[in-house]
């Protein structure tokens, strides 16, 4: 948000967070990560709304315990307001902690403002204790020549994306490639399992602007709409079951819903 963007991203949103503790949060600064929705923000009541800018989710949610989970997903290129550098339209997995506090993320953004085109793009992203970070680093452990976050994707092709607690650090996966990790040491040791996985679509826009296009712009419960798919849990003892909801479904909605796949979209309130 420029207030940019980005919170998807994506588990409990500090604007959520902040509110379900009764703490007022102070003025952000630069860039914000993408929103990870909490169970709160997808009940069909309309946008999420702070510091100048909205944000519309469809969601498919699991409550468990794993280490990690992972997900096929299609990389679309949605249709942003022109020169707009502070919305922004994504797709991505999160891990988060039972506190909604601690979290992991990967998947792609297009948002002009922080890739300076409107190409998906690949980005991971994590939070501490409740604490923002940046974008594609903060901590970031790099390890992959070929993949790294910040890459444009493939429109119009589908990838794999996982995120996975190995050997005392949350690794993650692009097409069963490991991206790199983020170090478990950020969390001082403390998040080591999941237990709210999510993995949704998230449309980030100007107060009472909603023309922005989730997934490729067509209604999630049209054919050929956007999709998530395959979702799996690992390390966990449950078996993989979604929970799929809207945040404004008359803007945003989902279709073809399964345990383990949806199909998610919508155009807003029209081209931009």
């Amino acid at each position: 948000m420029r207030i940019r963007h980005s919170i998807a991203r994506t588990a409990a949103t500090l604007p959520i967070l902040f509110g379900l503790l009764g703490v007022a949060p102070t003025a952000p600064t630069g860039p914000l990560p993408p929103v990870v929705p909490s169970a709160s923000a997808s009940a069909g009541y309309g946008p999420i709304c702070w510091y100048g800018s909205c944000f519309d989710y469809v969601t498919g949610r699991q409550k468990t315990d794993a280490g990690g989970a992972s997900i096929q997903m299609f990389q679309a290129s949605p249709q942003l307001y022109p020169g707009d550098i502070e919305s922004h339209s994504l797709q991505e997995l999160a891990v988060q902690s039972s506190d909604q506090k601690s979290t992991v993320e990967i998947g792609w953004t297009v948002d002009l403002g922080l890739n300076g085109d409107l190409r998906p793009h690949l980005f991971v992203y994590h939070w501490v204790d409740g604490q923002e970070s940046c974008y594609n680093g903060c901590g970031f452990v790099r390890l992959s020549r070929s993949v790294r976050p910040g890459m444009a994707v493939r429109t119009g092709r589908s990838a794999q994306y996982a995120i996975e607690y190995l050997a005392g650090d949350w690794w993650v996966f692009y097409n069963r490639q490991a991206v790199g990790y983020f170090p478990g040491s950020l969390w001082g040791g403390t998040f080591t399992r999941g237990q709210t996985i999510s993995a949704f679509g998230e449309v980030a826009h100007a107060t009472g602007v909603t023309c922005e296009a989730m997934g490729d712009g067509v209604d999630g419960s049209a054919s050929g709409s956007s999709w998530i798919s395959t979702f799996q849990l690992l390390d966990s003892a449950d078996p993989s079951q979604l929970t799929v909801t809207e945040t404004s479904p008359e803007l945003y909605d989902s279709g073809s819903v399964t345990p383990t796949s949806f199909h998610l979209g919508g155009p807003g309130n029209g081209p931009c």
